[in-house]
């Protein structure tokens, strides 16, 4: 099974259009106001609209309202929901979209433990865990604390850059990686070269 890729932060339409040429698998629209990569639903629509068949598009939300969400649900044409506060299984699962639940990597976390609460997901996102910031930290964090064979799919997230994607993937063998930082050439704003690099990293991976 190979790694699929999922470039998040995207802010611009050419920044969507290079990623899906490139290959990415999907790309992640960020609706939490305090992100450097956030964006409008108005800005969402524009992107999901201009891309290409087969790239899926991921909302991101970090402790939304109800509203909130059902907001961009009625004018952005996204096809997954992302959550990547403290958002609970019910609150997840009330919209009728497949969802991903993200996990950060608190020193305290029992990961198996909170993967089997949000069993209804359609994947579980890992991601370092920062005090002062939901994501988006360019920080690595310990991988041997991940299992080795997942009872579910596993989205790999957390300062993955092309300089470590490849063993990422070779080692942990995940369903996806998630990148956004690591190919940016300002916050918010994605590198064409640094994507394709990424995209090909994991591409080139031997399974």
């Amino acid at each position: 099974m190979r790694t699929r890729v999922k470039i998040c932060g995207i802010t611009r339409v050419q920044d969507a259009l290079h990623a899906a040429a490139a290959g990415a698998d999907a790309l992640g629209l960020v609706f939490y106001p305090p992100s450097p990569r956030a964006v409008t639903a108005e800005q969402a629509r524009e992107i999901c609209l201009d891309l290409p068949p087969f790239v899926s598009t991921v909302a991101l939300f970090v402790d939304p309202d109800i509203n909130q969400v059902e907001s961009v649900l009625a004018t952005t044409p996204v096809d997954m929901l992302q959550f990547h506060g403290q958002e609970e299984p019910d609150f997840c699962i009330q919209f009728g979209r497949p969802f991903l639940k993200a996990l950060r990597m608190h020193p305290d976390l029992d990961l198996s433990d909170e993967a089997r609460r949000y069993h209804q997901a359609s994947g579980i996102l890992v991601d370092s865990y920062n005090a002062n910031t939901a994501g988006g930290t360019g920080e690595v964090f310990d991988w041997s604390r991940l299992p080795s064979h997942p009872a579910w799919p596993m989205v790999l997230a957390g300062g993955l850059d092309v300089n470590n994607v490849a063993q990422a993937a070779r080692q942990l063998r995940p369903y996806a990686v998630d990148v956004s930082s690591g190919v940016e050439s300002e916050k918010g704003i994605k590198d064409a070269a640094k994507v394709t690099a990424f995209i090909n990293e994991v591409k080139g991976v031997d399974y």
